[in-house]
């Protein structure tokens, strides 16, 4: 069976050379995500303009994501470039401070945090490393106790225990960063720290205008990593087209203990309302310096694949590790073992959904039919790509080949989880459209003479939402 999960890997220095860029493609990965927290705008083009080229050169559909770097939340600079704090100590927080930190405090990129803040609230700095308490707020300053000591050093993180920051967002960079996200036509925007469905509302009327001229529209995936975005899940959902599982952020404001069940829930909702979900953050971060993953990496890659998840996503291990063609290849493998192990419970699956639309009940026929009858292939003709998203949201032992005439339906297709997306010709008869799909996938070695395999199209062809016929055959 070829292998259902996705692989999202970051753009970096260690994976920006062409050579390095094809073998991490060649090794399995579907989706490119460029990061605009590093960079200027222009290395993102020139990036995104490498992989379209890469990916032209494999032979294979890749999705580029550009995540936003969202609102900067941070402490200033040092001196020395860093202080160890000791726990006990006092240490001042000044949103007025001009001058570079020292072991007294320290200035913010976020000027509202005094406003944000009152004595007892308890503030998490470096990734929860360190852990200072709030004494009091007098102006612009914020008098805290150091709690929990170590290093500090510029530009780290400051997140609020229990969440409360009230940073928009987005901010006047991301808005410039869409702009050039647009310009290059990533397949979907990842938008960091979304509060509300209004965020997500907001950045896709932006991306939309931005990508006007192009007539582009990417998907939207809303990042959760805020405490406030919990209770709204699914709000950002509906206003959105996938979510990620940003565990890093999401894990310092609602505590490590509180992620797993999380991530669980996050992934079990996405996939209930047809939405695509990405597991994100430290997955394989011991492979940034070693060549293999400790067995709780594994496992923790294995139990996101077992619950659903459409993509697994690597950060640092690609963009600045040591070994990013083998933690792809790691990763796959992992993918792969899991599915093997994975119990498709079909009926179950389906039992609590119900459908109100034609395209719709004709994907779900599909997934029926092919399961019951065992089919080799589903093959799905679709312009959009709803058809194959709908039956890819559904366990099943059968994979789904999504053939579309759409380059940008191909490569969003790319993300969804058992979905492989194949260009093919445009035709204007259907009957000819369905003998060229089964002989592409002759062609490609998927189906021999006399496999079974179900096919779904749109009669008129052509128009996206169309879908109206299934179709059993037999490859004569």
């Amino acid at each position: 069976m070829p292998r259902h999960t996705k692989i999202v890997a970051t753009l970096g220095p260690a994976s920006s050379d062409p050579a390095v860029l094809e073998r991490i493609i060649r090794a399995g990965v579907d989706v490119v995500r460029l990061n605009f927290s590093h960079g200027k705008a222009q290395d993102h083009i020139d990036r995104a303009t490498l992989v379209r080229e890469v990916a032209a050169r494999v032979g294979k559909p890749v999705a580029i994501m550009a995540d936003l770097q969202g609102p900067k939340i941070r402490v200033g600079k040092f001196a020395e470039g860093k202080v160890m704090l000791e726990a006990g100590a006092p240490f001042v927080l000044d949103a007025c401070r001009t001058e570079p930190g020292d072991l007294g405090g320290v200035g913010l990129d976020y000027k509202e945090l005094p406003r944000d803040v009152r004595p007892g609230d308890t503030l998490l700095l470096n990734d929860g490393l360190i852990v200072l308490v709030v004494e009091l707020v007098r102006g612009d300053k914020v008098h805290t106790v150091v709690k929990i000591g170590g290093e500090l050093s510029n530009n780290k993180g400051i997140n609020k225990q229990g969440g409360g920051l009230t940073a928009p967002a987005l901010t006047s960079k991301d808005m410039e960063d869409i702009k050039t996200a647009m310009s290059f036509q990533c397949e979907y925007l990842a938008v960091s720290f979304p509060k509300s469905a209004i965020d997500m509302e907001m950045a896709r009327q932006l991306a939309n205008v931005a990508g006007e001229p192009w007539r582009h529209k990417p998907g939207m995936i809303a990042k959760i990593e805020r405490t406030e975005a919990i209770p709204q899940l699914e709000a950002i959902l509906k206003a959105s087209d996938g979510i990620m599982v940003a565990r890093g952020d999401l894990a310092v404001e609602v505590g490590n203990a509180a992620v797993p069940a999380l991530q669980k829930k996050m992934i079990r909702m996405a996939r209930e309302m047809d939405k695509v979900v990405i597991t994100a953050t430290q997955m394989m971060e011991s492979m940034i310096q070693n060549p293999v993953p400790t067995r709780a990496e594994v496992s923790d890659v294995a139990n996101a694949v077992l619950d659903g998840t459409d993509a697994v996503m690597l950060s640092a291990e690609t963009a600045a590790g040591k070994y990013p063609v083998e933690t792809v290849e790691q990763m796959v493998a992992i993918a792969e073992a899991a599915e093997a192990a994975e119990e498709v419970r079909f009926e179950a699956d389906m039992g609590s959904r119900t459908v109100g639309r034609i395209d719709q009940s004709i994907a779900m026929g599909a997934l029926f039919t092919a399961h019951h009858l065992g089919c080799k292939a589903i093959l799905a003709l679709t312009e959009s790509g709803s058809t194959a998203l709908w039956m890819s949201r559904h366990r099943i032992d059968v994979p789904i080949y999504a053939l579309t005439t759409q380059p940008l339906s191909e490569r969003k297709m790319a993300l969804y989880r058992n979905v492989r997306p194949i260009l093919m010709p445009k035709f204007e008869d259907r009957d000819t459209a369905l003998a060229a799909a089964e002989q592409l996938l002759v062609e490609r070695g998927v189906l021999r003479p006399g496999d079974t395999y179900a096919i779904t199209c749109g009669e008129p062809m052509g128009y996206p939402g169309g879908t109206n016929m299934l179709k059993v055959c037999r490859v004569g």
